[in-house]
């Protein structure tokens, strides 16, 4: 399965795992919750699946690589106690905690959440000396004499021996003690996540126009080249500083995070054409509206490659204003809910009652499992209301606390308004230089693909969208 289907399986064995009876049991015995075995390539996502499912559960996460650790720290140290057996005194060798159950305790504690999972990542790449604790781990759900929480998951992960050479293969004996999910890489579920995390628009066009180049693991004369998921994501970060700094994306610098030769020169010199396209198409005069001389000759005549890159720069500059119009609505939803509250109140200590909701919402975003989405909305609104506090002239009066907001929110509708006319304006485009081609095809969906554009659309509207996406989308599938 791919690594979306994968997640949502992780999921809900979480969810039947922690499931309890009316007396607040676990309704699946623990001796019955075989472990989750993550197997697939290198670089495809599996230790992020993990943190997503976390915090989409609401659970906390203890996440190891157990090829870091020996048999001492994952079993814990050995000493030495005296015990009276039939009365006689004897040195009996125990063991301190483990390193990782003590973790887990500490996640606790520091979390205030006692369901989790617990991750071991690289599980078939243990040393001969920790093999047969592992297979403990996988049977007992413990370390050394120390058991797994109740309540904790236990989740790991490995990689097929095709790609470790590190890798000890599994036997029948600790495979039939595991709920095995094998993944794929995934071009199109994975770019879902890529507008998602932000990744640089320059790479989704390149990946979207060479498709074979997502994954590529190969061997050659000069050993072991490849191309992963993680590498694009990594190379997407250091991209975006890069362009801040001003230095100049080269070969050498893709092939850092890129380490397949041909690939890393080839998005390279697409990167370079990706800027050219940006500055002889001016995508922000399009999205004002001022396209009427626009060289729509040029680039309705230019290769395929080409205008595809022109169709994601158009995409990737609606997605950002999105992204922020969307921020800002959340913000503003969330100043709302406060501000309702206050005015219910009847104590009428209204900077008292403000300070008191931005201590709560700073307790919020800083606990355990909430989503760093949510936590973004909720440090926005706690500094928003600070401001309030500070540029109201009488901070007692709800009325000025209503100015600020009433204000704030006309700031809102303007941006609102200004991007659903960048809407029309985008539409306007695609059908002077395209019309109901295969380009408008692409533009359509990318924008049903993209998580920022089709929550905007699905909120505020759209008209030529849904009359386009209904006109070339037939069940779901592109023409």
């Amino acid at each position: 399965m791919d690594i979306k289907e994968a997640k949502l399986e992780i999921i809900n064995t979480v969810k039947a795992y922690l499931s309890k009876n009316s007396e607040g049991e676990y309704i699946i015995p623990r001796v019955h919750q075989r472990p989750i075995l993550l197997m697939g390539p290198p670089g495809i996502g599996k230790t992020q699946i993990m943190e997503q499912v976390a915090k989409e559960c609401g659970i906390a996460l203890v996440s190891y690589t157990i090829t870091h650790h020996t048999r001492q720290s994952a079993v814990g140290l050995p000493f030495i106690v005296k015990k009276d057996y039939m009365g006689k005194e004897y040195s009996v060798t125990e063991y301190t905690m483990s390193e990782i159950i003590a973790a887990v305790y500490d996640k606790i504690e520091s979390s205030g959440l006692k369901e989790g999972i617990l991750f071991i990542d690289e599980i078939n790449c243990v040393s001969e000396t920790l093999a047969p604790a592992i297979l403990e781990l996988l049977q007992f759900k413990r370390f050394g004499n120390t058991d797994i929480p109740n309540g904790w998951v236990l989740a790991t992960a490995g990689n097929p021996p095709e790609y470790n050479k590190s890798v000890r293969e599994l036997d029948i004996v600790t495979l039939d003690r595991v709920k095995r999910i094998d993944v794929r890489e995934n071009f199109p579920v994975w770019k879902e996540y890529a507008y998602k995390k932000g990744i640089h628009p320059a790479i989704i066009s390149y990946l979207d126009l060479r498709r074979n180049n997502f994954y590529r693991i190969e061997e050659s004369v000069d050993g072991t080249e490849f191309a992963t998921a993680r590498g694009w994501e990594d190379l997407s970060q250091t991209m975006s500083i890069y362009e801040q700094m001003g230095v100049q994306i080269s070969d050498s610098i893709v092939y850092q995070f890129i380490q397949h030769r041909k690939i890393a020169v080839d998005f390279a010199n697409y990167y370079e054409l990706y800027i050219r396209y940006e500055k002889e198409y001016p995508i922000d005069e399009v999205l004002a509206g001022r396209f009427e001389n626009y060289n729509l000759k040029k680039l309705s005549g230019a290769p395929f490659d080409e205008r595809l890159s022109v169709v994601s720069i158009l995409v990737a500059k609606l997605a950002n204003r999105a992204k922020a119009v969307l921020f800002k609505n959340n913000t503003i939803t969330e100043i709302f809910d406060v501000l309702k509250e206050i005015k219910s109140s009847e104590s009428g200590e209204t900077s008292k009652l403000l300070l008191a909701q931005i201590n709560s919402l700073r307790e919020e975003y800083s606990s355990e499992g909430i989503t760093p989405e949510r936590a973004e909305v909720l440090k926005a609104t706690a500094k928003k209301l600070k401001e309030y506090i500070e540029n109201s002239k009488d901070s007692e009066s709800f009325d000025t606390l209503k100015n600020l907001f009433d204000a704030d929110t006309a700031l809102l509708d303007n941006d609102i308004d200004e991007l659903s006319k960048s809407l029309e304006y985008a539409f306007d485009f695609m059908e002077l230089i395209f019309g109901a081609s295969q380009e408008m095809t692409v533009f359509v969906t990318e924008l049903s693909i993209n998580i920022y554009t089709l929550r905007f659309i699905e909120e505020f509207g759209c008209e030529k969208f849904y009359r386009y996406n209904k006109i070339l989308l037939v069940d779901g599938e592109t023409l």
